[in-house]
């Protein structure tokens, strides 16, 4: 079990750090963009212009549930719960890939919201308006693949756990 762990959360790392410095720049600003700026938006904020933080709430939160059911199939079935993992995956796991926490977990969650965004929401809209998608998609794959290098949280945790 233990190796099973660390092959999950241990990071590859280049030959030099500054190779390694290279890298995490694209998942940190990645990772900071999804999380603020395209994965917060779909949580609700308590604000609304009219006044009312309880009527603002409920406007932000409701549009991205019924953007999901018209996906239709199993996400018409269960639109808050994709709706939520969606938003968590963006928001939650963007934050996780910014700090190079848990790499290889969240950009396995972040390439399956990114496959959905593309071929479900985005299609319709050509190439130009799938590449916000599809370059959060090409950041977790080579995540998902090296893990976060030696800028991030698990390296720490390896180095400290495993004594890499």
């Amino acid at each position: 079990m233990k190796n099973i762990i660390k092959k999950i959360i241990n990071p590859i790392t280049m030959t030099h750090w500054s190779y390694d410095l290279l890298f995490a720049f694209p998942r940190i600003l990645c990772g900071y963009f999804l999380a603020v700026n395209f994965g917060g938006s779909k949580f609700g904020v308590p604000w609304s212009p009219t006044g009312s933080p309880e009527l603002g709430f409920l406007e932000v939160v409701e549009w991205f549930p019924k953007d999901i059911a018209e996906y239709g199939g199993v996400f018409a079935m269960f639109p808050v719960f994709f709706a939520w993992m969606g938003a968590a995956s963006e928001a939650i796991g963007g934050m996780f890939l910014a700090l190079g926490l848990k790499t290889r977990i969240a950009s396995f969650f972040i390439l399956c919201t990114m496959l959905v965004a593309i071929f479900f929401q985005k299609w319709d809209n050509g190439i130009w308006g799938m590449l916000p998608a599809m370059g959060f998609l090409w950041i977790s794959i080579y995540n998902l693949i090296l893990g976060s290098g030696r800028f991030g949280v698990d390296y720490l945790l390896t180095k400290k756990a495993f004594n890499s």
